[in-house]
């Protein structure tokens, strides 16, 4: 079914709508639940829960892009699952990836406005726009999916090392990109 036609069941209050999501989302939001939380009752809850904030959501909200509505909110979901599942204990994939970036988030991960926050997603935006289709989905996979460095590797053909230091220089550029644009963080 139309991704339209999926928004518009959910602003009739239709429960075909849930459904719908599920048979053309199901995986998609399982997958990034799964790859973070490394557990399927934990991802199976999460992305019900998916099911549960989209439903609430919509309306008011109309996306513009169902896959990425979801996606989103699968990922927060599975990230506030992890910290509390994980309260006293850390998993290396997810610590280790958010030790990399450290340095471009700010220290306690709120934005002073929303216009701050708008600026730096253009600004990523841009300069994933500026990479080839190669680096941009290595990227991706490993700071907005949080995919272990192996997991890329086998998914891109591409050797461990390899991926590492494409991390490496990846980091690099968008530093430099960000400071470009005068942003300091």
């Amino acid at each position: 079914m139309d991704d339209k036609l999926i928004i518009d069941l959910f602003w009739n209050r239709n429960e075909d709508a849930i459904t719908e999501t599920q048979e053309k989302y199901g995986k998609y939001c399982f997958s990034i639940a799964f790859n973070i939380l490394k557990s399927d009752s934990d991802a199976e809850e999460c992305v019900n829960d998916t099911y549960m904030n989209a439903w609430n959501s919509i309306p008011p909200t109309r996306p513009n892009v169902l896959s990425l509505f979801l996606g989103k909110i699968t990922r927060n979901l599975s990230l506030n699952k992890y910290y509390h599942n994980r309260a006293v204990k850390r998993t290396t994939v997810i610590e280790e990836t958010l030790d990399e970036v450290a340095d471009f988030i700010s220290s306690d991960g709120n934005f002073d406005t929303i216009s701050e926050e708008l600026v730096l997603k253009d600004v990523i935006n841009r300069f994933l726009a500026s990479l080839n289709k190669q680096n941009r989905i290595v990227f991706v996979r490993r700071y907005w999916y949080l995919s272990s460095v192996k997991e890329i590797a086998n998914s891109c053909g591409l050797s461990e090392t390899n991926v590492k230091v494409k991390l490496t220089r990846l980091r690099k550029s968008f530093k430099t990109f960000i400071e470009k644009e005068g942003i300091h963080i």
